[in-house]
């Protein structure tokens, strides 16, 4: 049965339908999905428009989502019933196979001087997360669908946990004003496909590791944590729990370093120079001098209610500073790469390169 839309003008006890009319909506669709695609029912990030696949077709809007999963859109148009369901299907099946690099690369082609990260950060108010496109929908918009259309469509859906879908727009007009109404053929349009569990996509959809470069949360706690005893004596630290120092415990000697502090920004780069140990138990070399941490004139106290048990004390790393800046000159630009672990694998370009060049540093 198809799917069937009504809009009613309401004078006083009377009510008036009004009839819609598809003339020159499908054509304009495309331009109002692109300037506001929260049309569509949910917060969503344009990334390219007609994008050319490989094999010759052109996709009409592809889209993130807050979890980085990508939305393709085919509008209709003129299509039969067999050709705008296997168009979708077809171009999902390419977008499927595409990784991080590919992603970004056509939101550049769509946006030159634009960063994917910044503009996912602005839209989300989330940092872009490490796996891109690791899921997938597709959904065929349309003003008006025969049954034949719907019926594939469900039988896909609903049977099979394909996530294909129709959103149909009606466009009304009353006294001079346009109305445009919405509604999903299939009430699951938040279905996202599940992407193979292999090594293989996942390294495709996640950034690659250099190997070399962590990031760093130094969480200054006024009282017990402050970042300027870290510069000055060369340390990160982190503790208070076992959630908060388990990962410092993974940073390897000779691992490069990107230091956040919360809120503020990045701050330093340094090369590990020792392994981590607990704070009162850590020596630094001071003029020459190895001398322990906890015997020196520092601002932070360092201390935990029961830290006599490794598990809550401070724990700290030595590090080697490529170069360092106040609290007040951390670098920051809107997508970052931000965490709440202590300690991770920084596998974010976007970030390595924005602090480098703040920093000045060579490779």
């Amino acid at each position: 049965m198809a799917v069937e839309m009504g809009l009613w003008r309401a004078d006083g006890d009377k009510l008036t339908r009004l009839v819609p009319t598809s003339i020159g909506l499908e054509k304009q669709l495309e331009t109002y999905i692109e300037s506001d695609p929260g049309m569509l029912g949910e917060t969503l990030l344009i990334i390219g428009r007609q994008v050319a696949t490989a094999f010759g077709g052109f996709i009409d809007l592809l889209a993130l989502d807050e979890t980085a999963a990508v939305h393709v859109f085919e509008l209709k148009r003129n299509k039969t019933p067999r050709e705008v369901t296997a168009q979708a299907l077809d171009y999902g099946s390419w977008v499927s196979t595409l990784g991080r690099s590919d992603i970004q690369a056509i939101f550049e082609h769509y946006r030159p001087g634009a960063a994917l990260e910044e503009a996912f950060a602005e839209c989300f108010n989330e940092t872009l997360p490490e796996e891109v496109n690791a899921t997938q929908s597709f959904t065929i918009v349309a003003a008006s669908l025969d049954a034949a259309t719907e019926r594939i469509v469900r039988f896909l859906n609903e049977d099979f946990g394909v996530p294909i879908n129709v959103l149909f727009f009606r466009h009304f007009v009353d006294n001079g004003a346009s109305y445009l109404a919405r509604t999903w053929l299939v009430e699951n349009e938040n279905q996202a496909v599940t992407p193979s569990a292999t090594a293989a996509r996942k390294t495709k959809t996640r950034e690659p590791w250099n190997g070399k470069d962590w990031y760093v949360a130094f969480g200054e706690n006024e009282g017990s944590r402050q970042w300027v005893d870290g510069m000055k004596f060369g340390f990160v630290s982190g503790g208070g729990g076992k959630w908060y120092s388990q990962t410092l415990k993974n940073l390897p000697v000779g691992a490069r370093v990107f230091v956040h502090i919360p809120k503020s920004g990045y701050v330093g780069v340094g090369i590990v120079s020792g392994e981590a140990q607990r704070f009162d138990q850590l020596s630094v070399d001071v003029g020459g001098v190895p001398k322990l941490l906890s015997d020196l004139q520092l601002v932070g106290t360092y201390c935990h209610d029961g830290d006599e048990d490794d598990d809550l004390a401070e724990w700290a790393v030595p590090v080697e500073w490529i170069h360092t800046v106040a609290r007040e000159q951390a670098v920051w630009r809107n997508g970052m790469f931000a965490n709440t672990n202590t300690a991770a694998k920084l596998r974010q370009q976007f970030t390595i390169e924005n602090v480098s060049n703040a920093f000045r540093l060579e490779d």
